[in-house]
């Protein structure tokens, strides 16, 4: 029996662009709106956003302004759900802060206009240019470097540049009627599993010394110091290379937190990213220091070597926390891990976490990190270390 799959596909296809058409179109409305003359775009082309938005590049043909010649439109079509966060409105109004700053310190696309009846938003096109992701994966470790180098500068700029400034971040959140996104309900959860996991999977136990160290990495992902705007979302293929920087792109889960829960990253090389592989020896040193150099003016306590590397390694146990939570439970630990997988990437992490703590003295948490550490290679071979990003091999 022959199946005719040709009108399920002519479905996708029509889909597809019929999403195209309603962001071209959502676009050419509120472009009109903000110029008072109407503005037509063509030359759709689909950018494939990974999130809920449709993400198209078009051409302006018509338009007696000085617009670019071509821009970029995410257009967010479905309502979220009652009481959830919006993603359009985090990104709106994430894009509302930098446009209201310099262009030096824009650290991301000209926001051009936006509409929240619409729900969507035109901004500056970058162009065609490599990702961060496209550094690491290529055959060029000197590009790879300056590129990370950048990157680290660009997060302590967009760090510096909105600092004390979440009381406006909050009113235009109002302001387009969103809800602030809050990550504590989930975190607490983790955090609370994490130790039944250690010893259900590892067969160690949790010393009390280790968990007070926990609750205080959460105190301080939720002080009140060092505040400032995150892009949360900070995996590779997310950041742009440009000549001016690495600028930085979706800002659907964007909101103000601790810096430092951005500059685990520095320690942890995007950890979040399923693909996150290592850094050569020194290159995370660099990516600090170049993060520090731009935060250090607004946030003095960050001069001093001491005071930084604790916040920097009570931050890193915090993230090796939670990605143990939401990983260990499922991970294979009953061959031998390859040095690309996940499994091998808890390794490298514990044995990284254990070497930082001991530097600060905190000994409880270095010698139960070694113990993690251990017993995981001791499940998963002895070559379970993360490989390096193909850039440095």
């Amino acid at each position: 029996m022959t199946v005719d799959t040709s009108s399920a596909g002519d479905a996708e296809v029509g889909a597809g662009a019929e999403h195209l058409a309603a962001a071209v179109a959502a676009g050419e409305s509120v472009l009109s709106r903000r110029f008072g003359s109407p503005i037509t775009l063509v030359s759709p082309e689909d950018l494939a956003g990974s999130g809920p938005a449709t993400v198209v590049r078009a051409r302006v043909v018509s338009s007696s302004f000085a617009l670019p010649r071509t821009l970029v439109i995410k257009h967010y079509p479905d309502e979220p759900e009652p009481g959830a966060a919006d993603p359009f409105a985090q990104e709106a109004v994430s894009y509302q802060l930098f446009t209201a700053l310099s262009a030096d310190e824009r650290m991301c696309p000209e926001l051009l206009a936006h509409d929240g009846r619409d729900r969507v938003l035109v901004l500056e096109d970058l162009g065609r240019t490599a990702t961060l992701e496209d550094k690491l994966y290529a055959r060029d470790s000197r590009a790879a470097e300056r590129a990370l180098l950048s990157w680290a500068r660009s997060l302590g700029r967009l760090h510096a540049s909105t600092a004390g400034r979440e009381a406006d971040f909050n009113a235009l959140l109002r302001r387009l009627g969103g809800p602030g996104r809050s990550d504590h309900g989930v975190v607490d959860e983790l955090c609370a599993r994490v130790p039944g996991l250690i010893q259900e999977r590892l067969g160690i136990p949790v010393p009390e010394a280790v968990r007070e160290e926990v609750a205080h990495a959460v105190e301080q992902s939720r002080s009140a110091a060092f505040r400032a705007f995150s892009p949360v979302e900070l995996s590779p293929d997310n950041n742009l290379v440009t000549g001016e920087g690495v600028r930085f792109l979706d800002f659907e889960y964007g909101r103000v937190r601790s810096a430092l829960v951005d500059a685990a990253n520095l320690r942890l090389p995007f950890a979040s990213w399923p693909d996150a592989l290592a850094l050569p020896a020194g290159m995370s040193e660099a990516m600090i220091a170049a993060w520090r150099a731009e935060v250090a003016g607004v946030w003095p306590a960050f001069a001093d070597d001491e005071a930084l590397a604790g916040h920097l390694t009570t931050s890193e146990l915090l993230r090796v926390w939670l990605i143990t939570g939401e990983e260990l439970g499922a991970l294979d630990l009953s061959h031998h891990a390859p040095p690309v997988s996940r499994e091998s990437a808890l390794v490298t992490w514990w044995r990284d976490l254990a070497k930082h703590a001991g530097y600060v003295r905190m000994t409880a948490v270095s010698e139960f990190s070694s113990k993690v550490a251990a017993a995981l290679a001791a499940r998963l071979g002895p070559h379970a270390d993360l490989a390096f990003y193909p850039a440095f091999r």
